[in-house]
């Protein structure tokens, strides 16, 4: 048995981490593993992104226990390879969090470009409960994509945080029910793939590259060099010359995304304790007062009914 799964299509590598009796943990075979796989499809395939995933109920519980009795920093390091190498892969990558990522699992998920969480999904970092040092990073990744109260309230304080509040929080782009996370992982993946793959790492590696500038027109500059760079591409002229083609022929540019429909404010109730004032009229202080939209007239309250209706 393999205990890391992978399937490719349509440019998009999905690796699914299959020790699903051990809760999927991080042990040197699984973590060799994930760099095989992770050197394959970045040298090897015309892949532009890649999934990772849990098998079973959960998405990874950490380094297997059994190797950290006793464990030097040779042993650790032997350990972080495996989510290190997803960090610094050139490939965008998606963590599909289907269940617990705990410690170094959570790590592994940290270090995917993009989260996406099923319902049953949550982060629980778990280094202090076990009576270890965070390590890997963690705490780093961690400050950097949530801040410091975030981070002290997880690591210190063994906050647990589950689906809805890791969205909330920044921990996770989306939040899905169980049955449809790999498909909701899979649609984000397949936009990056509809695009040409040498171009979709250099995008990545520009967005990396922004956090060591801090001026706007040194950012200016440094995207210039790349998007010139794409502009001389093969398939910057092919994709302009098919929409210029399809335009001749008396269509459309390819439509956008359509985009959420806009939700409409609830109406305000009439409440017998407001006071309407008239134009003009002068209210005694710390009456509580309903007024319009700026720029329009009082609403009085036989008008507010009206707009109700």
């Amino acid at each position: 048995m393999s205990l890391v799964d992978t399937h490719f299509e349509n440019g998009v590598a999905t690796l699914t981490l299959n020790d699903p009796d051990r809760r999927n943990a991080l042990s040197p075979e699984m973590v060799s593993a994930i760099v095989s796989a992770f050197d394959y499809y970045e040298r090897e395939a015309p892949c532009a992104a890649v999934i990772i995933t849990g098998a079973g109920t959960a998405f990874c519980s950490g380094a297997d226990l059994s190797h950290l009795s006793g464990a030097t920093q040779a042993g650790l390091r032997e350990i972080y390879e495996g989510f290190l190498r997803v960090a610094h892969s050139t490939l965008p990558t998606i963590a599909a969090v289907n269940g617990a990522a705990v410690g170094a699992g959570m790590n592994l998920a940290l270090a995917c470009d993009v989260r996406v969480i099923g319902a049953s999904g949550r982060f629980d970092t778990r280094f202090l409960k076990l009576g270890i040092h965070p390590g890997g990073g963690h705490t780093w990744m961690l400050r950097n994509l949530v801040g410091p109260q975030t981070a002290h309230a997880m690591v210190v304080f063994g906050q647990v945080i589950g689906a809805d509040d890791a969205v909330r929080l920044g921990l996770a782009w989306q939040s899905v029910p169980d049955a449809e996370l790999l498909a909701a992982a899979q649609a984000l993946a397949d936009r990056a793939a509809a695009a040409p793959v040498e171009l979709v790492k250099r995008v990545k590696q520009t967005i990396n590259e922004m956090i060591e500038i801090d001026d706007h027109d040194d950012a200016v500059d440094h995207e210039l060099v790349a998007q010139v760079w794409s502009m001389n591409n093969p398939e910057f002229r092919e994709r302009v010359g098919a929409l210029r083609e399809q335009i001749h022929q008396g269509g459309s540019a390819p439509a956008a995304d359509p985009a959420p429909a806009p939700v409409a404010p609830a109406a305000a109730p009439v409440n017998p304790g407001w006071v309407y004032p008239e134009q003009g009229a002068t209210v005694p202080a710390g009456t509580p007062q309903r007024f319009p939209q700026q720029n329009q007239d009082p609403i009085t309250p036989d008008q507010e009914q009206q707009q109700q209706q």
